[in-house]
């Protein structure tokens, strides 16, 4: 039962210190509210609020590079919730994937706005940031077509992440969702070869959204790149998802330490070698298919040249593991000096020692030791430095500024370009980001063409946080002494062809870890009321019976309090403040480290009062908003 219901207006920093896993995330997912009704087994609900703003929350359940998890308070007291791993566990039952409740999209959306039929508007490029634009546009009742280069949708989600990670009838199903909302796709219209955005303009489109990513490698300016075997990372990738045969021959070397390094690396472990001839576009996924088709999986020897230290990479720490597990060899500190070839063949990789990798101003800027070289023997070598935006189909006319990069320049607020009408987000936009930063983005440039085609200006939606009192609030015994719990992953020695990798949670352990999360959104309210009866009578029951020590009463005597913070404490406290900064009058005060608190309510179940209850606090849209 909830009672005591107030409104307050929300702030960023509030949020963020309260809530670290919702403020973290690109698209404000309330992460710990679903993982709390994962553990109450309130399946339905939780997929609802972890799908309402995310559009491909089935993908990001398998692949997101979890920011949330990053900042997940859980962590400072042992290890942060598993919280993308119960996300894939909650869309498995209720998602794209599950296809057992269609009307759930229905109920989480509601009705969907009516617009004039003329509005029409382009999105150019079907990865995450295309998929989130078009997706939230039709929701706002605008015709939507997509424009895509590749045969297939999903962008670098379906040509860079390899299958073994993301399943690609999941990426189907996904675009299949956006698809029923009445948008359509042209596959291969290349901007710049096959269409302009004069052109889009010319048919009719009011509103363009440029999303096409970072689809071609960067390159190294070293001896030897121009060698047959020498394969650039990015593009390697497209090629394998696209079902082209690729021969790397038993040594490989893979220079990078990005995440796209680590794929490359491990897609080269599982690339079809057939001792006869096979089909490039062949789907080997059963042990007897292996055996029917006399395929042998990956190169034997497989190395990886980096930079980096061995915590240094930017990729995955997750990643990086799992390529060890692997047999993957890394070799840290070290940078490409020449590729050697014989002939117009390559036959190995020179590296020498990294000393720095940046200069004293922080920019990128590798030293090297002169002397440390050392030869790798390879028979392809590939590239994985880094991606960029082809650009090349920029004209005069289009009105479009690109920066310095080798972006586009946009308004982050809105995602408008410089030309009007034309709205750009994701890598084209930023630079090579994760998945998630481009859905919102996607997301972010919709409400600004929604804003565009109405006439009117930005219009940010206000939050008001409502606050109820949670009478009875008790937590699973010994919660906070969980340990966090892994989902399954495919012994090393059965990972082959496309086999995913990850597993996931089944039913008990997911309500295990998901009975961990710390519940960031419920706090402790001191009440100071007598007419209320819930006078503090400073027992200080509430201070010793608290786990974590962050309750503590202090004399006024003993305060040192800036004395600046006297307007913020009596706006908050009213005529008890006075006595802090009063040292003649005595008195004392509770301090409580909200950092510290794992919000286990015992404070409250001691207090004799009722001075001290426990809170929640809930998002809703202001009044004016809706």
């Amino acid at each position: 039962m909830l009672d005591d219901l107030s409104t307050s207006t929300a702030n960023s920093e509030w949020l963020s210190t309260n809530f670290p896993c919702q403020a973290a995330c690109p698209v404000g997912t309330e992460a710990g509210r679903y993982v709390a009704l994962i553990a109450e087994g309130r399946y339905r609900e939780a997929y609802a609020i972890a799908r309402r703003p995310n559009p491909l929350a089935s993908i990001c359940g398998r692949i997101c590079a979890a920011p949330c998890e990053s900042v997940c308070r859980r962590g400072e007291l042992d290890a942060p919730v598993a919280i993308r791993a119960l996300k894939r566990f909650v869309t498995e039952r209720f998602g794209v994937e599950s296809m057992i409740d269609l009307d759930i999209l229905g109920e989480i959306y509601g009705s969907r706005a009516v617009r004039y039929p003329g509005d029409r508007v382009a999105v150019i490029g079907a990865g995450p940031a295309g998929l989130a634009a078009a997706h939230d546009l039709a929701l706002r009742g605008y015709p939507v077509t997509i424009f895509e280069a590749q045969p297939v949708a999903g962008g670098m989600l379906r040509l860079g992440i390899p299958e073994y990670r993301l399943p690609r009838e999941l990426i189907k199903h996904e675009v299949n969702a956006i698809m029923r909302l009445g948008v359509e796709i042209e596959h291969g219209q290349r901007l710049g070869v096959d269409f302009t955005l004069g052109d889009l303009k010319a048919r009719g489109f009011r509103a363009v959204f440029i999303g096409i990513g970072c689809q071609r490698s960067r390159d190294l300016q070293i001896p030897g790149v121009e060698f047959d075997g020498v394969l650039r990372g990015v593009e390697y990738l497209l090629n394998m998802n696209l079902g082209y045969k690729t021969e790397l021959g038993s040594k490989v070397v893979v220079v990078g330490g990005g995440n796209v390094a680590i794929d490359v690396a491990r897609s080269a472990l599982r690339v079809p070698i057939a001792d006869e001839a096979v089909n490039p576009g062949i789907n080997i996924v059963t042990a007897l298919d292996i055996a029917r088709s006399a395929v042998r999986f990956g190169a034997k020897e497989i190395h990886v040249v980096c930079l980096e230290g061995a915590d240094e990479m930017p990729a995955d720490a997750e990643e990086i593991q799992e390529a060890n597990n692997e047999g993957i060899i890394f070799h840290h500190r070290r940078g490409p000096a020449r590729i050697l070839g014989n002939g117009a063949r390559v036959t190995g990789l020179e590296t020498i020692k990294c000393s720095s990798i940046f200069d004293e101003s922080g920019r990128f800027n590798p030293s090297f030791v002169e002397g440390s070289e050392i030869a790798l023997a390879a028979d392809t070598v590939i590239l994985a430095v880094g991606q960029r935006s082809d650009l090349s189909w920029v004209q005069p006319e289009d009105g479009l500024t690109v920066t310095p990069r080798g972006t586009l320049e946009i308004d982050s607020t809105t995602m408008a370009t410089t030309a009007e009408g034309v709205y750009a987000g994701g890598d084209v936009a930023f630079g090579p980001r994760i998945a998630i930063e481009a859905i919102a983005d996607g997301r972010r440039a919709a409400a600004g063409i929604d804003s565009y085609l109405r006439g009117v200006g930005h219009q940010p939606k206000s939050v008001e946080i409502v606050l109820r009192t949670l009478p009875r609030f008790g937590r699973e015994p010994d919660y906070e002494s969980i340990p966090r719990q892994e989902p399954a992953r495919l012994p090393v020695g059965r990972r082959v062809g496309i086999a995913e990798i990850e597993q996931c949670f089944a039913e008990e352990p997911a309500q295990v870890e998901a009975s961990r999360c710390l519940r960031c959104w419920v706090n402790t309210e001191f009440h100071q009321d007598a007419a209320r009866g819930t006078e503090c009578v400073l027992c200080g029951g509430c201070a010793d019976v608290c786990p974590e020590e962050c309750i503590e009463l202090v004399s006024t005597h003993d305060l040192d309090v800036d004395l600046d913070l006297k307007p913020e404490l009596t706006d908050e406290f009213g005529a008890c403040a006075e006595a802090i900064f009063d040292r003649s009058q005595p008195g004392t005060v509770i301090i409580k480290d909200e950092t510290v608190c794992i919000r286990c309510g015992l404070c409250a179940l001691r207090c004799p009062t009722g001075t001290i209850t426990m809170q929640e606090f809930q998002f809703q849209e202001a009044a004016n908003d809706r």
